[in-house]
C-alpha cells in the first residue's frame, strides 16, 4: 500500500533534512518533486495542486525558516496536511439501537465481501449484526453472502429466488430481522459494471424506503482515477455517508485514497487490506499518513498483536523460553501467531523506519516451505530436534517437497535461535509483555 509514493516522498525529505539551512528555493524544489510523486501515484491533479499550495504556505512561515531543524519541521507540516487530506480524525459509524447500513458500489469492487467483513468487525465490537441480501440481479451474490455469513456466524436473510422487487425484499427482511433479534442490518445491494440510471434509481428507492443511518460506498482503490469518478457519481446521486476502500494491499500507488476525501467531502471509514475476512480495519488518517512517510504505525501494530496473540499461549511460550525447552511445536505456534497479524510486509510497514531498509522483505513462498518442513516432522521429532539424523532429514525433505539442504538450513537457524533464547532476557520480556496486552 502506497509503497511507490512512500519511497519517493521519503527520499525527497531525506534530501531536504540534509540541508543545514532551508530557503524558498529548497522548498520549491522539494515541492516540485512531491507534486510529481503525487501525480505519478494517481492523485487527482487539482487535489495535488491544492495540497502543495497549503504545504508551501506553511513551509515558508517564519517559525519554520528560523527553526533549528527546519527539515524536520517541514516533514511535520507535510504529515499534518497529509492527515487532513485523508480526512483528519477517524470517522466512526453512526449506530442507533436499530441501525440500517446500506452498502453500494459497482460490481467487482468488493461489496459482498466488505459487507461480511463489516459484520464480523461489528460482531467483535459486541453488536448483533445481520446480513441482508438485496442483490436480486446476481444469484451468485446471494449464495456468496450466505456462505460468508456461515463463516463468521452471522445470520443472513436470503430473499425468495423468484423475488425481483428490491423494496419488497427489503420489507420482508425487516420483518425477518424483528424475529432474529439483531440490532444492525447490513444491506448488500446490486451493482453494475458501470454506473447507469437504472441502478441509481433502484438504489434511490431502496434508500428512501430504508432511511439508513449509513450509506457506505465500496470503491476499489486499485482503479485509481476511475475510483474517484465512481465515488463522485454515487455521492452526487445518493449522498453517501462514508467510503470503504478495498484492495489497498494491492495498490502500490494509493492515489485514490488521497483524492477520495477531498473530491467527495465524505470520510473514508474502513479499509480492506486483503482477501481474508479479518483483513479489514478502521481507516485512521493520522496513522496512514505516518506509514506513508516511513514513521510507522506502532499503535496499529500493538492493536493487531493484542488481537492475534492468545494470552495463555503467550504465557506458555514465555515459560518455555525461560526454561530453554523451546521446540518445533512452539516454533509452529509462534509462526501461527505472527501470521494471524496479517501479511508480514504490512507488519513491517507499521514499524518506524523499516520501510527505508533496502531489500528487507518476506518471501511468502519461503515461509510456506518452512512451515511445510516442520509439519512433515513427526511429533517426537518436533519435540526432540536432536534426533533428526540424515535418514530422517531425507524423509522430511521428500514429505515437504523441499531439499535436504533446505531442511538443514532450517535446523541450523533453529539451533542458533535456541542458543540466543537461552540468554535473551529481552526476548523473555517481550513475550511477557505480549501476554499482558489484553489485561
Amino acid at each position: 500500500m502506497f509503497s511507490q509514493l512512500g519511497d519517493k516522498l521519503q527520499d525527497i525529505f531525506k534530501e531536504l533534512r540534509g540541508h543545514g539551512t532551508i530557503s524558498e528555493s529548497n522548498i520549491d524544489a522539494a515541492l516540485r518533486q512531491v507534486r510529481l510523486a503525487l501525480l505519478e501515484a494517481d492523485v487527482d491533479f487539482q487535489v495535488a495542486k491544492n495540497f502543495i499550495g497549503r504545504v508551501r504556505k506553511k513551509a515558508l512561515g517564519e517559525a519554520v525558516l528560523r527553526s533549528i531543524t527546519p527539515g524536520q519541521q517541514i516533514v511535520k507540516i507535510f504529515h499534518d496536511e497529509l492527515t487532513a487530506l485523508l480526512g483528519g480524525d477517524a470517522a466512526p459509524l453512526i449506530l442507533d439501537k436499530r441501525t440500517r447500513i446500506l452498502i453500494v458500489g459497482l460490481n467487482g469492487s468488493g461489496k459482498t465481501t466488505s459487507s461480511a467483513k463489516l459484520a464480523r468487525f461489528l460482531k467483535k465490537e459486541g453488536h448483533a449484526p445481520a446480513l441482508i441480501a438485496c442483490d436480486l440481479q446476481r444469484p451468485a451474490a446471494i449464495e456468496q453472502l450466505a456462505t460468508l455469513g456461515k463463516q463468521i456466524e452471522v445470520p443472513v436473510y436470503a430473499p425468495d429466488p423468484s423475488e425481483k422487487n428490491v423494496r419488497r425484499a427489503a420489507a420482508a427482511a425487516m420483518e425477518w430481522q424483528d424475529r432474529e433479534g439483531t440490532n444492525i442490518d447490513i444491506f448488500d445491494t446490486a451493482g453494475r459494471q458501470e454506473i447507469d440510471m437504472a441502478l441509481i434509481q433502484e438504489l434511490k428507492e431502496l434508500k428512501e424506503f430504508l432511511q439508513p443511518q449509513e450509506t457506505l460506498l465500496v470503491v476499489d482503490a486499485a482503479t485509481g482515477q476511475q475510483a474517484v469518478s465512481v465515488a463522485t457519481h454515487f455521492n452526487d446521486a445518493l449522498q453517501v455517508t462514508g467510503i470503504i476502500l478495498t484492495k489497498l494491499d494491492g495498490d502500490a500507488r494509493g492515489g485514490a485514497a488521497l483524492s477520495m476525501r477531498e473530491v467527495t467531502r465524505r470520510p473514508i471509514k474502513f479499509a480492506g487490506t486483503g482477501e481474508k475476512l479479518d483483513q479489514f480495519e478502521l481507516f485512521v488518517p493520522e496513522r496512514l499518513a505516518g506509514r506513508i512517510l516511513g514513521m510507522g504505525d506502532v499503535i496499529g501494530l500493538v492493536e493487531k498483536a493484542a488481537e492475534a496473540v492468545d494470552e495463555e499461549e503467550a504465557v506458555r511460550l514465555e515459560r518455555k523460553l525461560r526454561t530453554a525447552s523451546f521446540d518445533f511445536n512452539d516454533f509452529l505456534a509462534q509462526f501461527k501467531m505472527m501470521r494471524k497479524m496479517g501479511p508480514l510486509e504490512n507488519i513491517l510497514g507499521m514499524l518506524p523506519g523499516m520501510s527505508n531498509v533496502q531489500g528487507l522483505s518476506f518471501d511468502e513462498k519461503q515461509l510456506k516451505r518452512t512451515e511445510a518442513i516442520v509439519l512433515s516432522m513427526t511429533s517426537e521429532e518436533r519435540t526432540r530436534p536432536d534426533i533428526l539424523n540424515a535418514r530422517r532429514r531425507q524423509r522430511i525433505a521428500r514429505g515437504s517437497g523441499s531439499t535436504v539442504t533446505e531442511v538443514n538450513d532450517l535446523l541450523r537457524r533453529f539451533g542458533q535461535m535456541r542458543k540466543m533464547m537461552k540468554n535473551a532476557g529481552k526476548m523473555k520480556k517481550m513475550m511477557a509483555q505480549m501476554a499482558r496486552m489484553r489485561t
